[in-house]
């Protein structure tokens, strides 16, 4: 009788969950439903894992950890167990135990289409994205009509280069669901169209029928100015950027004044006295950080200090900003905000620097010198120099009418607080004057030590420039280095398109072509001395 029981309760909590998009309360029962498993028999390894997907699903991140760690004891050789695990992991920027959890998974195999995806998309979290391929492959073969399949397996060739293929599996995304919205961005994204053949009219007809789902509306807005880029209407681009990115401002309920206070409160805490205090910082000249405003050439400059011997890129790291948040304890989602930087005056900044070490292993533990281009570790510059005094720090500094312009017209994380101002041309403006301001003061803070790289001198004099990148990273000259577009490792910003191809100057004046519609962001700057 007991058993029986327990495979109804099993069948019920498995359905319920599957049912948890579209009915509120589903969790609740799949819950219920493991719970009473658990009571007939503790030692259930699915009713365990279960409960961890109810926790991911919650976003209870650490709970959905350590109750798959507990399936996993129970049933160790299920590499579905493992393929979840590491994806709960990688989502909390565990790399390492990621990559040890993923490769386990991907010894024991698995036929199901939804494991192989799962442990693709972790393979792709942590930059592998030819493997990723592989796995994703092998989930389509299974079930090809599976359009979230389809579109894993694009971003991986988009990101490997492969453009062309890219292309066809977006189409097929599309084909199988013409709503799956992100799709249609990032199709865009790799400027492919042009005026003859484009998507001009599939992307209107959508938008008539997108409703009031502002996400979906905001993707198709950002796909139509893309493709109106693309055929030269500037004016019509503009428009549907400014429809898609109002619609969702409004949705965020985000003022200027949100970032006002972190910035503030960063030159407040990096008084004079707070600078000169001495810190015993972990010395170690491994890492570069490569930073600045988003969309202002910090992709470039990795990718051309990648193609050095003696470098490898980590990509986009938040780990520096998790460890610090971490050591100070203080509560709330936001790894930086002004209560998290206040506390980390007094935090242990060599154990800061040797966490922030130990998180980076999975790419950086055999190289001479790594890559961390988060373009929002500028925010992190003062912590930096106190937990990795020996770190170099490039600062990217681009035309603030083309870096707020390319803000504006980039669709970063949605939903990633720290670029809601990226949805007004006029935030965008004020978050420059801020940048720009904090900049100065930690370059007058730290003089000397910093090296500030003005991106249209490097598309001007790309071989003078990278020797002086070169010089101040205390590298030989290497000619790879000036040929960086044929650099093989793939690329996972919004720069994966453009740094395939030889630099050029081609997006310099970009803001130009929009004549005065961009007219109130430009008095602005003006108005604080930022650009003529």
């Amino acid at each position: 009788m007991s058993a029986e029981k327990i495979t109804q309760l099993h069948r019920a909590a498995q359905q319920y969950l599957n049912q948890a998009a579209s009915n509120k309360n589903a969790l609740k029962q799949s819950h219920q439903a493991c719970v009473e498993m658990l009571k007939l028999d503790p030692k259930h390894a699915d009713a365990h894992f279960l409960l961890s997907m109810i926790a991911l699903n919650m976003q209870q991140m650490t709970k959905a950890i350590e109750l798959n760690k507990v399936a996993i004891q129970f049933a160790p050789q299920n590499a579905e167990y493992w393929a979840f695990y590491a994806r709960s992991l990688s989502l909390v920027n565990r790399y390492e135990e990621a990559r040890t959890a993923i490769e386990k998974g991907m010894k024991l195999g698995s036929n199901s289409p939804l494991v192989n995806d799962t442990m693709g998309v972790v393979l792709s979290r942590l930059g592998e994205h030819a493997r990723a391929v592989e796995l994703f492959n092998k989930a389509i073969g299974k079930q090809a009509s599976n359009p979230s399949f389809c579109y894993n397996l694009a971003s991986s060739l988009k990101f490997l280069g492969d453009f062309k293929q890219a292309q066809q599996a977006y189409e097929k995304v599309i084909a199988l669901n013409p709503k799956y919205y992100q799709a249609h961005s990032a199709l865009a994204e790799l400027n492919l169209s042009t005026k003859t053949n484009n998507k001009i009219s599939r992307l209107l007809t959508l938008l008539e029928s997108v409703g009031k789902h502002v996400d979906g509306e905001l993707h198709l807005c950002h796909a139509l100015a893309k493709e109106y880029e693309c055929v030269g209407e500037y004016e019509k681009a503009l428009q549907a950027l400014e429809r898609g990115n109002s619609k969702k401002k409004a949705q965020l309920a985000y003022t200027s004044k949100d970032d006002d206070a972190l910035f503030s409160v960063l030159k407040t805490t990096f008084s004079q006295e707070f600078i000169d205090k001495k810190h015993l910082g972990f010395k170690t000249t491994q890492p570069i950080f490569v930073l600045g405003m988003p969309r202002s050439g910090t992709t470039l400059v990795d990718r051309i200090l990648s193609s050095h011997s003696d470098v490898v890129s980590a990509g986009e790291l938040q780990n520096f900003a998790v460890e610090l948040k971490k050591l100070t304890q203080t509560p709330g989602n936001k790894v930086l905000d002004p209560n998290t930087i206040t506390a980390a005056k007094s935090i242990d900044f060599r154990a800061l620097g040797e966490r922030y070490l130990q998180s980076t292993k999975p790419v950086s533990d055999q190289a001479i010198h790594f890559i961390d281009k988060m373009p929002l570790n500028f925010l992190q510059i003062g912590f930096i120099k106190k937990a990795l005094p020996n770190a170099k720090i490039i600062i990217l500094n681009r035309h603030p009418m083309d870096v707020c312009l390319s803000n504006f017209r980039t669709l970063f994380a949605i939903n990633f607080s720290y670029y809601n101002y990226a949805y007004n041309l006029l935030d965008c403006a004020r978050y420059f004057h801020q940048f720009k301001m904090l900049m100065d003061f930690w370059q007058s803070s730290y003089p000397n030590e910093l090296l500030e790289v003005k991106y249209e001198a490097l598309v001007a004099n790309p071989e003078e420039q990278i020797k002086r990148i070169l010089a101040y990273c205390e590298l030989p000259w290497q000619a790879e280095c000036l040929a960086f577009h044929n650099n093989p490792a793939p690329v996972s910003t919004a720069s994966s398109v453009q740094v395939r191809q030889p630099i050029n100057s081609s997006s310099i004046g970009r803001w130009q072509r929009y004549g005065n519609a961009l007219e109130e962001m430009q008095n602005y700057l003006q108005k604080h001395d930022l650009c003529e």
